[in-house]
């Protein structure tokens, strides 16, 4: 009996196998299938750490949630280059902004996250299980996209909780994922709570995920990510009539980085 199921296992996995190398849309769905999972039950172990670790939300479960996605890379053969992590080492509080691509993301953000930094997310995030909830045990900030109202407010409170309790912010300014190797416009939030705080603005490039990601195509493979911290951005002296030309500046200088770490004219 036992015999019989281990033949059949196998039978499985040989087919599952010839399937992926013949057929790219198998191969997407089974790797984007595994990825999820992986984030589930990782999430879940994860909380447990965490809970028993640190008793609840706090900004330190980070390091535990960190150590755990970053094994992630291993199973999907990603491999990072990373310049420029010196940059994070300003005194007190920052906005961190970076490119955002896909929902192998997290695993890029994991790589090279500082300590005592936290997340701005989507408030839909709240509700997907255990990620949702190791979300929450990070202490990511969850926002309300729907309501300009209530994303103006909590933006408002993280400047007040980022330099009262001296963490980084990490803003993804794009609003959404975009995997088209290009920048989408930056909305304004993150460049506001920098000029509120008077702290300075980290920008964080990764390189395009086209080559090796694409759901459009159903591609998914190895590759390699190209990441670069960029220096500090100072907003000292600056006001809020200053939020447009910081914004714009910001975005050009990731834009450029963004082209020349993919490999492509500018």
């Amino acid at each position: 009996m036992e015999l019989g199921w281990l033949l059949w296992g196998t039978a499985v996995l040989l087919l599952l196998h010839v399937l992926m190398e013949l057929s790219p849309t198998v191969n997407f769905a089974l790797r984007i299938g595994f990825y999820c999972l992986l984030c589930l039950v990782t999430s879940a172990l994860a909380a447990v750490a965490c809970l028993l670790a640190n008793g609840g939300r706090t900004v330190k479960n980070m390091r535990i949630i960190r150590a755990a996605v970053r094994t992630f890379k291993y199973f999907f053969g990603l491999r990072f280059e990373v310049k420029g992590l010196e940059n994070f080492k300003v005194e007190g509080p920052a906005i961190i902004v970076s490119n955002h691509q896909s929902i192998l993301d997290m695993i890029g953000l994991m790589e090279v996250l500082p300590d005592n930094c936290v997340q701005v997310g989507k408030k839909e995030l709240m509700y997907m299980g255990s990620v949702g909830l190791i979300m929450y045990l990070g202490g990511v900030i969850f926002i309300n996209r729907k309501s300009t109202s209530s994303a103006k407010m909590v933006m408002s409170e993280v400047a007040k909780t980022m330099v009262a309790e001296n963490v980084k912010v990490w803003v993804y300014p794009e609003g959404t994922r975009n995997c088209t190797g290009d920048l989408l416009p930056f909305k304004k939030g993150a460049f506001h709570i920098a000029v509120q705080a008077q702290v300075p603005v980290i920008p964080v490039v990764y390189s395009s995920f086209t080559s090796f990601y694409n759901p459009k195509t159903k591609l998914f493979t190895s590759g390699k990510i190209k990441v670069e911290v960029l220096p500090p951005i100072e907003t000292k002296g600056l006001t809020s009539d200053d939020v447009t030309d910081l914004t714009d500046r910001c975005f050009s200088t990731m834009r450029e980085t963004l082209f020349r770490l993919s490999g492509r004219p500018s």
